[in-house]
């Protein structure tokens, strides 16, 4: 049985493709990492979108999160076993073509309308995106030199917050733009006829969501995208060693884990927090011009972040992000007015390194254990499910007192910059 993920060869980590060959792959590769990033902050649009056609509790509404991020505890383990058997390229084919089966699934659901098929839509469509995540994230990280792997995937990581930081741009205007709930004011009810008119609104944008996914799914098709080199690791070599030794790996997968419940929190309840008369009050649609400074926020961290690790370890760049991200959500939770709205807007600078700098010192060091590190904490990316917790929270104790569970995250990522990341045990890496 292959293990959890099937990354490229653990073997050949350490002896990169031509430099030539892995930028063609890491060019391919930025357009996947744009086109999931555009997709996943659709929904950033979609919730508030939904809360008012459906007339859902924030638990409700997370829910619709959390079911997008159960895909990747599900689909993780199936998509690398695909991925075994019939190779990258057409993985990644699978995944978007997957990818638009749900997002033309969106369409019968906004004409019933319906909450339990615009669910199952989301499911197909994340797991679509855990299939192109189990590829994309370890093959960046160990195409390359293995001393500039966390520079590498922040580099390719910003392109995604590229199509994030546009998305709300395009779910803004034909979604929230289109819609009597996007245009109302926060505290207006909708009658029974405005909510069926507004669930129609989703139609048009998935449907183009669809064709670009379509369209990119034959784009690469016809790519020759590299082969890494090297021979697998067998499986009996792999056994000779643990896993639970390399704390690297230990404390990288809660890492990714709780960091997820962060990132995604904020971005799930961005635009109800701005939105809000003592805070930003604005109406949703203007609020999603916002939620674009947030995205953007990332994108200029992983570029800021990618240049900054080619002259400083990537556990201090890590832990100087962790400190400020539990700063401004501090601010956040205890201010109110323009103040709270730009302390929350920060918070994505601060977390754009977060993610890939977590997986790459996650599977550092681990030799022939890489693709069983690399899947564990590609699964680890469910705590986003989570975010439900979240919702819960804001029904409970109010919206603005939830983003302390934020706060906490934070100081746990802080934790792993400064103690966890430290490998023990670690394989040496094998060089030309």
């Amino acid at each position: 049985m292959p293990g959890p993920i099937a990354s490229p060869s653990s073997a050949a980590i350490g002896h990169p493709v031509a430099a030539s060959s892995y930028k063609s792959a890491m060019a391919l590769l930025a357009s996947l990492f744009f086109i999931w990033g555009f997709i996943t902050v659709i929904n950033n649009t979609l919730l508030p979108h939904l809360r008012s056609v459906f007339e859902l509790s924030y638990t409700q509404t997370t829910l619709i999160e959390s079911v997008w991020f159960i895909a990747y505890f599900v689909a993780s383990i199936p998509s690398a076993r695909l991925i075994e058997r019939v190779g990258y390229k057409k993985s990644m084919v699978i995944g978007l073509i997957l990818m638009a089966i749900g997002a033309l699934g969106m369409i019968p659901a906004a004409r019933l309308p319906s909450y339990g098929v615009t669910l199952c839509a989301l499911f197909v469509i994340a797991c679509g995106i855990t299939l192109l995540q189990v590829a994309a994230n370890p093959y960046v990280a160990v195409v390359g030199p293995a001393d500039t792997a966390s520079s590498r995937l922040n580099l390719v990581q910003a392109f995604n917050s590229l199509g994030a930081t546009l998305a709300p741009l395009f779910g803004g205007y034909l979604i929230l733009g289109r819609s009597t709930g996007g245009t109302a004011g926060a505290e207006q009810v909708l009658t029974q006829a405005e909510r069926l008119a507004d669930a129609q609104a989703v139609q048009l944008p998935y449907l183009i969501v669809a064709v670009v996914l379509v369209v990119l799914a034959i784009a690469i098709a016809r790519y020759p995208l590299p082969a890494m080199g090297g021979k697998r690791v067998e499986k009996a070599d792999r056994g000779n060693h643990s896993l639970w030794r390399h704390r690297n790996l230990v404390f990288g997968i809660p890492a990714i884990f709780i960091y997820l419940i962060a990132e995604i929190g904020v971005a799930n309840l961005f635009i109800n927090f701005v939105s809000q008369p003592h805070i930003g009050n604005v109406t949703h649609e203007q609020a999603s011009h916002y939620l674009f400074l947030l995205w953007g926020g990332m994108m200029v961290g992983r570029f800021a972040g990618s240049m900054l690790m080619r002259s400083m370890s990537a556990e201090s760049v890590l832990a100087g992000a962790a400190i400020g991200a539990t700063i401004v959500m501090l601010v956040a939770t205890f201010t109110t007015g323009p103040t709270a709205m730009w302390a929350l807007i920060a918070v994505g600078l601060f977390h754009s390194v977060m993610f890939p700098t977590i997986f790459t010192l996650g599977i550092r060091g681990l030799g022939p254990l890489t693709e069983e590190g690399a899947g564990l904490l590609i699964m680890a990316i469910a705590g986003g499910a989570l975010v439900v917790v979240q919702g819960w929270l804001a029904d409970t104790y109010g919206l603005q007192n939830s983003f302390l569970l934020t706060a906490a995250c934070e100081l746990y990522v802080l934790f792993y910059a400064l103690w966890g990341a430290k490998p023990t045990n670690a394989f040496p890496e094998t060089r030309h």
